[in-house]
């Protein structure tokens, strides 16, 4: 299979991250793409947040008109049932939370239900491909396509090659990242691969100088957006991606990889977890725990 051979992308998941992945499919790649969500009414929510979205980023900004709108979203159905979604796929985003059983699950349905020719990608933060990969009868055909939390704004893309996965489904997969408008980067299948592995402890010594008590949040930030000359600092985007929860969720995950001293939860993330500082949209993050908590105590 070539690049130019994909006509249809499906996108299992449709929360988030799937739902823009979905939208970049349509309005970049211009690819018929299929978004599958197991709940219909949350996948009519997501449906008319897509429209909201074209509209008010490029429509209201003069970026496209009203019928441009229409097209890209014409090229976008939603259905609740994978094996629908995925019979004709060329190509397929599995994008569902970052839970190894639960992805296990689903790319097992997707062996019994895709084209044999058909592309499985995962877009997952930090689990093994290889894992994902082991409980299909055609791991050549599985790759990792990390996105970046807003798919539709950032510009990194992780294509993650487990040991099985051929160089022909590598190359694809990283060629359409790049036709999506991304830049993709190669990594082996390692935990955590390139940017949060590096990232992860930069987060846990920011953690660490909170829980000291040596300077407040907002000032370890601009420290590191000003020093390091970077857009944002570690605190302020784990809270607005809601990494707490997932930091704790992981957490067996890293421990098993990287072992204890590596993988374990920081105790004061563990803390904010158990008290629902999670961060993400519309929830309270490490700002917040400083302000309300943490400073006082």
């Amino acid at each position: 299979m070539k690049l130019e051979d994909i006509k249809q992308v499906t996108v299992i998941g449709a929360g988030n991250m799937g739902t823009q992945i979905a939208q970049l499919a349509a309005q970049v790649g211009g690819y018929q793409v299929i978004m599958m969500r197991r709940h219909e009414e949350l996948l009519a929510k997501e449906l008319q947040r897509q429209r909201g979205s074209l509209q008010k980023f490029f429509v209201d900004k003069g970026k496209m008109t009203a019928d441009e709108m229409e097209a890209v979203l014409s090229r976008i159905k939603g259905t609740t049932n994978l094996p629908e979604a995925v019979s004709n796929a060329d190509f397929v985003i599995e994008s569902v939370l970052d839970n190894l059983e639960l992805k296990k699950s689903i790319f097992k349905q997707l062996d019994e239900a895709a084209p044999p020719q058909a592309i499985l990608a995962t877009n997952t933060s930090y689990l093994s491909v290889t894992e994902m990969a082991s409980v299909i009868g055609r791991p050549d055909k599985v790759a990792g396509m990390h996105f970046f939390n807003p798919p539709a704004v950032m510009k990194l893309v992780e294509v993650v090659r487990a040991p099985l996965t051929s160089e022909e489904t590598a190359n694809i997969v990283y060629e359409m990242a790049k036709k999506l408008g991304k830049e993709p980067v190669f990594c082996r299948d390692t935990y955590g691969f390139l940017a949060n592995r590096a990232a992860l402890y930069a987060t846990d010594e920011a953690v660490e100088l909170v829980w000291a008590h040596i300077a407040p949040p907002e000032d370890i930030d601009k420290a590191v957006r000003l020093g390091y000359n970077r857009p944002m600092g570690p605190l302020e985007t784990f809270d607005l991606t809601g990494g707490w929860g997932r930091m704790v969720d992981g957490e067996q995950d890293r421990i098993r990889e990287m072992g204890f001293e590596k993988g374990h939860a920081h105790p004061l993330v563990r803390m904010m977890v158990r008290a629902g500082y999670t961060g993400g949209p519309g929830k309270k993050g490490i700002y917040d725990f400083w302000r309300d908590v943490l400073s006082k105590w």
